[in-house]
């Protein structure tokens, strides 16, 4: 069968994403994948941010909360049981945003809750934000996550993660609760199991017919041959602190600024006047471009000419090459 549907049963985060890039990596002859996982306490930030800015990561653990990187772009999320996440794993001919958010739209109005999207790849009703969505491509095969808020307790939403003062004045808004809604506000009695079987349904009538493995991790792995091994990897990696943190040396230069595709620190190092350490972190969803920015400063002279030479040179041709040199231009050195 051409389709399939994997309903994690883990609440670990760690297992959880890397469960995920098992399957991304290894489960090629699936035309489409849908791979539905919750996590329990858990912030979860993109793969360019700043831990320390984005979240109160000695709370979050003091209070049992685990800290966890995905392996795509965009900013920090929180989850508990009330979310539900969804990966959808594809061939990257297949890879189509507009048709995958209008399965999460589907499965909503099944509840009566009329959604859009809108934004930086978000679906929303008219009051807010419940699903925030990221991406990843392999060479052959493309990823699309997200989040489905529908009873999330926003207390503590808003006590571990941190909103900074440039994307609270760019999003005009006072709170980080003040921009999410729960669905369970559109239908009081909706639960995540009714969102998650509204969910398969409808992946079933857009995309066909799916085998489906819903099993206790341990079944999972006698009854269909996965490798393991190469999973206990991936956990080694997504739990590591070197992976959710990073090192966090001191830096001689911070830059930091908001754009319209995402925010944007940049932290350099310098000896004898030139920048030998970079360091960029971003909640933008372009991965490459962070990427690029971040190698584009390596052995460059601190001398405002040298610096807008070497991105000119280095960096394609974008919008956000242009907002970048434009902002850097700006500044003092």
């Amino acid at each position: 069968m051409k389709n399939l549907i994997v309903i994690n049963k883990s609440k670990n985060p760690w297992f959880n994403l890397a469960f995920e890039e098992y399957l991304l990596n290894n489960l090629m002859s699936y035309e489409h994948i849908l791979f539905l996982w919750q996590n329990q306490n858990t912030v979860v930030i993109g793969k360019n941010q700043n831990p320390w800015r984005e979240c109160r990561t000695n709370l979050l653990e003091e209070e049992g909360g685990k800290l966890a990187r995905r392996s795509t772009g965009g900013g920090a999320v929180f989850h508990d049981l009330g979310n539900l996440n969804f990966s959808f794993i594809m061939p990257r001919a297949n890879q189509d945003f507009k048709e995958q958010a209008e399965i999460i739209i589907e499965a909503a109005a099944k509840f009566n809750i009329e959604a859009f999207v809108n934004g930086r790849n978000d679906i929303v009703t008219n009051e807010g934000k419940f699903s925030g969505n990221a991406f990843a491509f392999k060479k052959e095969r493309a990823l699309h996550h997200g989040t489905v808020l529908i009873d999330v307790d926003k207390k503590k939403l808003g006590r571990y993660l941190q909103v900074s003062k440039e994307k609270m004045q760019a999003k005009g808004v006072k709170s980080v609760q003040s921009r999410v809604v729960n669905l369970k506000e559109y239908k009081q009695d909706l639960s995540v199991e009714d969102f998650k079987k509204a969910l398969v349904e409808a992946f079933v009538d857009r995309l066909g017919p799916a085998n489906i493995i819903d099993e206790d991790k341990e079944d999972l792995y006698a009854s269909h041959n996965l490798d393991k091994q190469e999973i206990d990897k991936l956990y080694e990696l997504y739990s590591s602190w070197d992976f959710r943190y990073g090192q966090a040396p001191t830096f001689d230069l911070e830059w930091i600024n908001r754009f319209p595709w995402g925010g944007v620190e940049i932290h350099l190092t310098f000896k004898n006047g030139i920048i030998i350490t970079s360091k960029i972190y971003s909640d933008a969803l372009d991965l490459q471009f962070v990427k690029d920015l971040e190698e584009s400063f390596d052995q460059v002279p601190f001398k405002k000419e040298a610096i807008l030479k070497a991105l000119d040179e280095k960096l394609p041709s974008s919008s956000m090459k242009k907002d970048i040199m434009e902002f850097i231009e700006s500044k003092e050195i």
